[in-house]
């Protein structure tokens, strides 16, 4: 079992950056992949960013969705077990609750929320413009 717990939400204003920490319980950490999702109000869970496991031949492979490609970074530590969304240069239009999410499917697909096994709570992320 592998427990999520997501931090570094908060307000800022367009232009702005902000950090998102996704702390993970579990020895087998390294071997998920691990991504970020996101949800407004009214809308479906979306895609932000993956990162794949470290043992596999994809190690190190990042993806990003089309939206926050260029301005978001996601990594990950597996000395600590945390993976972090940096996110830069934020619009209105990525506020959203932020979920980080896990995942022991090896797959070429990473933005189907179905195929991630463990999810965190979410935290708040607010663009003011």
């Amino acid at each position: 079992q592998v427990q999520l717990v997501e931090s570094g939400g908060g307000l800022v204003q367009a232009g702005g950056s902000l950090r998102l920490s996704c702390a993970a319980s579990g020895r087998t950490f390294s071997s998920y992949t691990m991504g970020w999702f996101r949800q407004a109000p009214g809308k479906e869970r979306e895609f932000v960013a993956a990162t794949t496991w470290s043992w596999s031949w994809s190690a190190g492979t990042t993806v990003y969705s089309h939206s926050v490609n260029g301005r978001f970074t996601i990594s990950r530590d597996n000395t600590n077990n945390t993976v972090y969304l940096q996110m830069n240069s934020l619009k209105p239009e990525d506020t959203a609750v932020y979920y980080c999410a896990g995942r022991t499917l090896v797959s070429k697909t990473y933005d189907r929320a179905a195929d991630y096994d463990y999810w965190g709570q979410g935290t708040q992320v607010t663009v003011s413009s």
